[in-house]
Parts: C-alpha cells; sequence; structure tokens
C-alpha cells in the first residue's frame, strides 16, 4: 500500500505514533541521516514566545519537507512535520547540548510544574492546517542520584527538556493534564483531525 504522507521527522516516537493510528507514511529523511534539519532555524528568536516558538519551527520544517519532495521529484503527497518544546514559567527550553545541560534542566523541572507543547502541521504546498496541543507535566523531586542515573543512561540527549515520557523518566512524572502522546511528540487527537483536512483518515 502506498503511503498516505510524507514524515518530515527522523523522531522514532512519531513513527511509532504514526503506525499506531494507521497512518501509512515515508520518512523524508535528511541530509546525511542528520537528526536535525539545517534548513530550519530552531534558535529562539528575540520576544519569542513558546507557542510562537513551536508553531514556527514546526512549519519551517513542513515546508521544508515540501522543498524536499519537488527537489527530488518524488511523488506528490501531504507533509506532515511537527516539533515539541517545554516551556518553565516563560522560559522555553529545547534539547540539551551536554550531559551537564540534561543534568541543569532536570533539576530545574524536579519538584514542579512545566508545559510541554507540540505543533503539528500538514502541507501539501498550496494549504497548510496546523494544530497545537499544550499538556501540563508535574515531577515529582529528583534527587541527585536520580539525575546522574538518568543522565548517564543516555536518554535525556535527543529529547525536549531533557526527558521522555515514555522512557525511564515516566517514573519522575507525579501528574499530567493534557495529551500523553502529546507530551511524547506528536498529538495524535490533533494530528488525526489535521490530516482528516487531506481526506486522510485514520484507522
Amino acid at each position: 500500500m502506498h503511503s498516505a504522507i510524507y514524515l518530515a521527522s527522523n523522531s522514532p516516537r512519531r513513527r511509532e505514533l504514526l503506525r499506531q493510528i494507521g497512518v501509512n507514511f515515508e520518512v523524508l529523511l535528511f541530509r546525511g541521516g542528520a537528526r536535525a534539519d539545517t534548513d530550519v532555524d530552531e534558535a529562539v528568536q528575540p520576544g519569542e514566545d513558546a507557542e510562537t516558538y513551536v508553531c514556527r519551527v514546526a512549519q519551517a520544517k513542513a515546508a521544508g519537507g515540501i522543498d524536499r519532495v519537488l527537489r527530488r521529484g518524488l511523488p506528490h503527497r501531504p507533509v506532515l512535520a511537527a516539533d515539541t518544546t517545554l516551556a518553565v514559567d516563560a522560559d522555553i527550553v529545547g534539547k540539551p547540548a551536554d550531559a551537564e545541560d540534561a543534568a541543569r534542566i532536570l533539576r530545574r523541572l524536579s519538584d514542579r510544574e512545566h508545559r510541554v507543547l507540540t505543533a503539528v502541521v500538514v502541507t501539501d504546498g498550496e494549504r497548510t492546517e496546523q494544530a497545537l496541543n499544550i499538556s501540563t507535566v508535574r515531577f515529582g523531586p529528583l534527587t541527585p542520584d536520580m539525575i546522574r542515573r538518568y543522565v548517564a543512561s543516555g536518554e535525556p540527549m535527543d529529547k525536549a527538556g531533557a526527558y521522555g515520557i515514555q522512557g525511564r523518566a515516566g517514573a519522575f512524572v507525579q501528574h499530567i493534564e493534557g495529551s500523553y502522546t502529546g507530551i511524547m511528540g506528536l498529538p495524535l487527537y490533533e494530528t488525526a483531525r489535521v490530516l482528516e483536512c487531506f481526506g486522510i483518515v485514520p484507522r
């Protein structure tokens, strides 16, 4: 069966979630198989709040995906892109730069709430639809040893906010309000609604 969409993401979590709702897709790989798209500026711009930031980056990823489809002469299908970020108070928290940064982020998340924002964008080059999911997560207290062991596992290094709720950090989560799959990186309710705008019905 041919793919219904292109996925402009190398995230294994997003692939897993799309398969969960029965969406056929083909991954648009980045140049050299990198985990980041060098065509997308993920630096936070002056005065940019978390909502504006995450939507801008997701839109840029989707536009970059359509550009790759056209340049490579691929069959024309919609492109789905997403971006996830965290917000603590008014601060945007992205992926950690290194192990020390991961530990610093986790210390900040300890015993308090933060927001997880995921924007989903689907475009066919002429029409673009998007949705934004915002969830609240509360961590219990994290001891220095808990943080040390988690950082040593390597799990935080490619994840916004230095953790993955579907992994070992699930044990840190005291409470969530919102979408579990949105916190993972692709809110399935919103994703399904956006895909339906293009006649793609998950099953």
